[in-house]
């Protein structure tokens, strides 16, 4: 690819590095940068990251930091790839470094508390030096991602020329890139199949078959189109890859942290053990409770998503959770 433009990935956990070493395999210089100095340190020296992604040497292409400042400032496109409750932080400080808009990435899968999507949080966090805004979504494993396993993704923008920009930056023999103009959809899409990815590991746990799960994830999928129509979204975009693709992938998957959470609370666990236990953060959590907020507001009926929460709060036990949505009033599908 000619001009390749510099990168800052901001984030260096699993999915950040796995972004980063894509990139880095077509060629791009990233600056690739994590809170904990510490980390930066080891990767700079193992030429790897040892905490997410042991297993995959990174190109000498890779200049990991801890400085923000350093990360940001020659860039000409930035990737966040920081979980969603950190987004707005890194943002407000990334500003203060940046000397003109630049082309903005979002890779976060999440929601704040109030509901904010990643990309209204960029677009306030960074003002003006915030140019235009792409969402990036898929059923992207970042271990799959990083062993180069065939899969596609999405970029998602209002301004077309910026989603093909994104289009050609990410597309790479092993991740096919589609554009794509519903920003709200495709946000949501990534976000809302994290809440369902813990049903689905609470369904496996309990020792359920795939009938069950196949049910789970049907009428979960219904409900993250009422979601999302009520807030903008097209529901076309919710049978595409952001939608059914990644939620068939984090639903389906051990190596989604999500469905790990849900696997954990059917042992047993509580929920504070199984995110220990997890050492990453899983977005589902604090997802479930704001989707649940945004479904009580708009008047929205979301009766696995609030089920998965009374779970999560230990209102309700894997068992009579299940119970419960399977007991409820008879309805037209």
């Amino acid at each position: 690819m000619p001009d390749l433009p510099a990168v800052a990935v901001l984030g260096a956990g699993s999915w950040g590095t796995a972004l980063a070493l894509l990139l880095a395999k077509k060629g791009v210089q990233v600056a690739l940068w994590a809170r904990d100095p510490s980390l930066a340190d080891a990767i700079r020296r193992e030429g790897r990251n040892p905490r997410y992604l042991p297993d995959f040497p990174l190109p000498p292409s890779i200049h990991p930091t801890s400085d923000l400042a350093e990360a940001v400032s020659d860039a000409e496109v930035l990737v966040f790839a920081v979980p969603a409750a950190a987004l707005r932080e890194v943002a407000s400080l990334a500003r203060t470094h940046l000397p003109s808009p630049r082309l903005v990435v979002s890779a976060a899968k999440g929601l704040e508390a109030d509901g904010s999507r990643p990309s209204q949080v960029l677009q306030t966090s960074l003002g003006e030096r915030c140019g235009d805004l792409v969402a990036l979504s898929g059923p992207n494993l970042a271990l799959e991602l990083a062993r180069e396993i065939p899969t596609a993704t999405v970029v998602a923008s209002s301004n077309s020329h910026a989603a093909r920009q994104a289009q050609t930056l990410f597309m790479h023999p092993s991740l096919r890139v589609y554009t794509n103009r519903d920003v709200v959809g495709v946000e949501l899409g990534g976000a809302l199949k994290n809440v369902l990815a813990i049903g689905a590991g609470i369904s496996d746990g309990m020792g359920f078959g795939d009938n069950s799960k196949a049910a789970l994830v049907t009428r979960g999928l219904a409900e993250m189109v009422r979601l999302g129509v009520a807030l903008g979204a097209e529901e076309r975009t919710f049978m595409g890859l952001s939608g059914v693709g990644d939620l068939f992938a984090t639903a389906a998957s051990h190596l989604s942290r999500n469905w790990r959470v849900g696997y954990g609370l059917a042992q047993g666990k509580p929920l504070a053990q199984v995110l220990e236990e997890l050492k990453q953060v899983a977005e589902g959590v604090p997802t479930t409770f704001a989707v649940c907020g945004l479904a009580q507001r708009l008047g929205i009926e979301m009766p696995i998503a609030q089920t998965i929460r009374a779970v999560l709060e230990r209102q309700l036990s894997p068992h009579d959770a299940i119970r419960e949505l399977m007991l409820r009033t008879p309805k037209e599908e």
